[in-house]
């Protein structure tokens, strides 16, 4: 809905479609260069993303973007179609995928959608994922690995020859694509739960996404917090129960203490270090005086 009214607040420009040779859709070997670190460290970040609850690819591919934003030589580039903000993001996307089959077949805990309906399909088949899956089903456990190599195999073939017609969708105007897209949003929000209240909830979250766009907030940020909210909110009542009410909980195991500990840092470190950087570079002007 965000990007609907966006769109629909632009003045529509001509669209300059320009004919290029198919090899020319290859990457050339400066960003090939380029994207050889950041594809490394968005495997890395999805991958560990992935072991953890809640919407692993949109996270990943989120937080990969910010971290190219912040590393790379070529900031100004982004947004402007830098190679790493795409070949990072990209990278995280499918590493979190692997990364989120990991809870499923070892402990039998899907912590995303898609993990969540492979285990409905493996229960109704009655293959029951856990830690004796491989032992009890090989055939099923190495099945699924070798699905992994034929679905990116197939991946390739498909994408390479038809990067043509996918470009043409550009082409649609957004007069004609705008429309189809609010209703496909309606009637999802509506046939969900056939409420009409979740379609008024949907119009309140876009004007409210909108108002984020608009003034420069960054809405990535809201809806990991909406979606890891319930996971948080369940995780906080079994950790009370558990400790009989004690707050002392949540750090009397050395790893819960230490991820906490690490949490802290990564939320107040950046804040602190943009703080303290102009006057660590006064500190450094003086001493070179």
């Amino acid at each position: 809905m965000a990007e609907i009214l966006s769109i629909a607040r632009e003045k529509e420009k001509p669209l300059k479609i320009t004919s290029v040779r198919f090899r020319e859709l290859y990457p050339n070997r400066e960003e090939l260069g380029r994207s050889i670190a950041p594809m490394l460290r968005g495997s890395v970040l999805g991958f560990l993303i992935g072991l953890l609850p809640g919407p692993a690819a949109t996270i990943a591919s989120f937080a990969s973007y910010a971290l190219e934003r912040r590393v790379s030589k070529h900031r100004n580039q982004f947004g402007q179609g830098a190679i790493e903000g795409v070949a990072g993001p990209e990278s995280a996307n499918n590493a979190a995928a692997g990364g989120a089959m990991i809870p499923l077949l070892s402990l039998g805990l899907p912590f995303t959608p898609a993990t969540a309906v492979l285990l409905g399909g493996m229960l109704l088949h009655g293959v029951t994922p856990g830690p004796f899956l491989m032992r009890d089903r090989p055939d099923v456990f190495w099945g699924v690995i070798g699905s992994f190599y034929l679905g990116n195999a197939m991946l390739l073939i498909l994408n390479l020859p038809l990067v043509g017609v996918f470009a043409r969708i550009v082409r649609v105007k957004p007069q004609y694509l705008m429309p189809a897209v609010l209703v496909l949003c309606v009637v999802g929000a509506y046939g969900d739960n056939n409420n009409l209240f979740d379609v008024w909830v949907m119009l309140g979250a876009g004007v409210a996404g909108y108002g984020m766009r608009r003034y420069g907030f960054e809405p990535a940020t809201l809806v990991v917090g909406l979606v890891l909210g319930t996971v948080m909110e369940r995780s906080l009542r079994q950790t009370l129960i558990i400790s009989k009410g004690s707050l002392s909980g949540f750090w009397d195991s050395p790893i819960s203490a230490l991820l906490l500990g690490l949490a802290l840092v990564m939320a107040v470190g950046p804040n602190l270090l943009a703080h303290l950087k102009p006057r660590l570079k006064g500190l450094t002007g003086r001493s070179r005086r």
